[in-house]
């Protein structure tokens, strides 16, 4: 790999001018360090997430394989890959174009800007790639003193439970801490920062957050954090769990902003590229690559697409560009932009099959539904939100979670798969209240088998033998 200072003199230049001219736009970003790696190379690093010295997992064996089959196949190829953190890091792919270099190193600077000014990128850690290297080593070392199969099978069950957390949790605990520090340094301060955390964001303070409560006490969406306090782990268990945790957070907010982050990087790569920095040879190869990043099929969604006209619309509303993109993650921003002219402009329907023929179709083009199916889409972060009510169901020490059902059934097999791993390292049963199609359903796991059934009217509470 090379960095930025030993890229070739050519692609260095080119580097420093359009992270300058970006910085000139309005652009403020963290320092990045460029690396050039093969197409192989960055297909391994994007199934790492972007961390190269993270700890090997057959999970993101299973990732790579899935990319490089893509990259083989001609049905995705992946140009950048960009990490949030101080430096950034970046990687320019060695088999690129010289256009496409180009297009990566502005777009990388848009993410940067992205990562360092958004509101819920604040609680972050930034010196992630660092962290990411000790966990790596106390993997290591659970290795050499346990064995691989004991410490992979565990692994792979926190694995299995990491979208069991808050989405919500790091930005409310980070904005209580920097309330305790403002009512320590008087009123006047205390107004600045309150207002530079919600609108500028700011940096992170050294060691961790004071809990406002602690993560235990029930009920909590925060599952993992639930186990580490009160499941009779192991201390390596308890620290695989604490590892898994704290990398999901990490990735939390990308998830949460995916749209508007790609939309962004996606705006700034394209008024840089075009405001002088392209040759004129290169102006027809670039609309051919961001027409093919920006474009989308019947029924699914692009996250460049649709980022980058939410975007457009923003700022021909006149709205403040900068300001959306300090506050908002992607269901708020949806949430304030799409109206009906642009649901019209944009094309945006709700799609489904045809019973009859088979096909997607466009089954709703009423521009409030569709709106309101986006936001399905993307409220809380996107997954499931799963809580955890009760940790003696019953009186016999079983936990109970609870579907906030919002219009769209769970997957009821994947979730009984999830609640089979948690009933295991509880190692008691585990109960999910759901809904399947309006009507109510309960499974239980002991950690061998799943169990569906409907509820006692009761409810998940007060439930019947």
């Amino acid at each position: 790999m090379s960095r930025a200072n030993e890229l070739p003199p050519g692609l260095r230049d080119e580097v420093q001018r359009i992270q300058a001219i970006a910085r000139a736009r309005g652009l403020d970003f963290l320092d990045i360090v460029f690396e050039m790696v093969d197409a192989s190379d960055v297909n391994a690093l994007a199934a790492y997430g972007g961390f190269p010295v993270r700890y090997p997992s057959w999970r993101f064996g299973m990732d790579y394989e899935r990319l490089e089959k893509g990259h083989k196949y001609g049905l995705s190829k992946i140009y950048e890959l960009v990490i949030n953190n101080d430096p950034a890091y970046a990687y320019l792919v060695r088999t690129n174009s010289d256009m496409e270099q180009k297009l990566v190193i502005a777009h990388v600077c848009g993410h940067a800007d992205f990562f360092k000014h958004n509101v819920w990128f604040q609680p972050t850690e930034r010196k992630m790639l660092d962290r990411m290297a000790d966990h790596a080593t106390r993997l290591r070392e659970f290795i050499d003193r346990l064995g691989q199969d004991t410490v992979e099978i565990f692994l792979d069950r926190a694995l299995a439970l990491d979208n069991l957390v808050d989405p919500f949790l790091p930005l409310r605990e980070y904005m209580q801490n920097r309330r305790g520090e403002d009512e320590r340094s008087g009123a006047v301060e205390r107004a600045r920062r309150s207002l530079d955390a919600v609108m500028q964001g700011g940096e992170r303070r050294s060691g961790t957050p004071q809990r406002e409560r602690s993560r235990a006490e029930l009920p909590t969406h925060d599952v993992l954090g639930f186990l580490i306090e009160r499941c009779e782990l192991e201390p390596w268990q308890c620290e695989i769990v604490r590892i898994v945790r704290d990398e999901a957070y990490y990735f939390l907010p990308q998830r949460m902003t995916k749209v508007m982050n790609e939309g962004w990087a996606s705006l700034w790569h394209s008024r840089i590229l075009t405001g002088g920095v392209l040759e004129p040879s290169e102006v027809v190869d670039f609309a051919d690559c961001h027409s093919g990043a920006t474009a989308t099929a019947p029924g699914q969604l692009n996250p460049y697409k649709l980022g980058i006209e939410l975007w457009r619309h923003a700022q021909e509303r006149g709205l403040d560009l900068f300001r959306l993109r300090r506050i908002h993650n992607d269901a708020s921003f949806l949430d304030e932009l799409a109206d009906e002219e642009f649901a019209e402009k944009s094309g945006f329907f709700v799609y489904g099959k045809n019973s009859r023929t088979g096909r997607t179709e466009v089954l709703e083009r009423d521009w409030k539904t569709v709106k309101e199916k986006l936001l399905q889409q993307f409220s809380w972060a996107g997954m499931p939100r799963i809580e955890l009510v009760d940790d003696d169901h019953q009186g016999r020490g079983e936990l109970a979670l609870e579907h906030h059902h919002d219009g769209r059934d769970l997957e009821l097999a994947a979730a009984g798969e999830t609640l089979k791993t948690l009933a295991q390292m509880w190692r008691k049963p585990v109960h999910l209240f759901t809904q399947e199609e309006g009507s109510p359903r309960h499974l239980t796991s002991d950690g061998k088998e799943v169990r569906l059934s409907e509820p006692a009217p009761a409810g998940a509470g007060k439930e019947t033998a």
